[in-house]
């Protein structure tokens, strides 16, 4: 867990990060730190560099493409956004779901969801999505590509959608989906040093999982399970 930062005797009420019972990831001991792997250089996380590797991308394998299951339910095809916001220096948007949804209630997210059967793509899944869920009209961005798909532990098929936001665009969070919405440097997720591991063994339940804490000066931010995931397979192709 991390250290809470120095203040009054009474403790803060934190939000659940699971539906799963006296599960805590922010509890879970640090088994490592990938600080040995190279971070991807400033000059790659560019807008034209973002795009020449998406138009010809390298031959490369995804880290993490399966979850443990703990959810009975039927597969259900969904789509992120992996925005990239195009200030002076890149920043990825995220959000804080709220406490009371169904799945993944409070957790640090990228603005997407499930598919509709109108969508014509994954991208425009996730350009919907994000209209709803932020209010970021479809307008300020400029989509990529696709990383490969995440199969949560809550059977969401997840296919993850890069693209460049324009500064200037104007946001909307949904008060019913987003608790908090927030931007992380680009280069701080894209830094091995920043990705830390988790292992939990507990009643013969084996679960491995990496996380990003984020501390923007105001709150830490605790990215794991799905959405660091996926920002590990992405780091994995900017590394290729």
């Amino acid at each position: 867990m991390i250290p809470p930062a120095p203040g009054p005797a009474v403790s803060p009420v934190i939000a659940p990060l699971s539906s799963l019972p006296d599960f805590d990831p922010r509890r879970v001991p640090v088994v490592g730190v990938d600080d040995h792997l190279p971070a991807v250089p400033h000059e790659a996380l560019t807008p034209v560099a973002l795009r020449a590797r998406f138009a010809t991308p390298p031959m490369w394998e995804p880290e993490v493409l399966l979850e443990k299951k703990f959810m009975d339910r039927e597969p259900a095809h969904a789509s992120v956004l992996l925005g990239i916001v195009l200030r002076e220096q890149p920043m990825v948007l995220l959000t804080e779901r709220t406490a009371h949804l169904s799945t993944h209630s409070g957790q640090v997210a990228f603005p997407g969801g499930r598919a509709d059967p109108e969508d014509a793509s994954p991208a425009a899944t996730a350009l919907r999505e994000a209209q709803e869920e932020v209010g970021l009209s479809p307008a300020f961005v400029e989509v990529l590509g696709n990383l490969p798909t995440y199969v949560t532990g809550s059977s969401f098929i997840i296919t993850p959608v890069v693209g460049l936001v324009q500064p200037d665009c104007v946001l909307q969070p949904n008060p019913y989906e987003v608790a908090d919405l927030f931007e992380v440097p680009l280069a701080f997720l894209l830094n091995p040093a920043n990705h830390r591991r988790h292992v939990y063994d507990r009643d013969g339940v084996h679960r491995e999982w990496f996380s990003m804490p984020y501390h923007d000066g105001a709150k830490t931010h605790f990215i794991w399970g799905a959405t660091a995931g996926m920002l590990r397979n992405f780091y994995r192709f900017m590394r290729a």
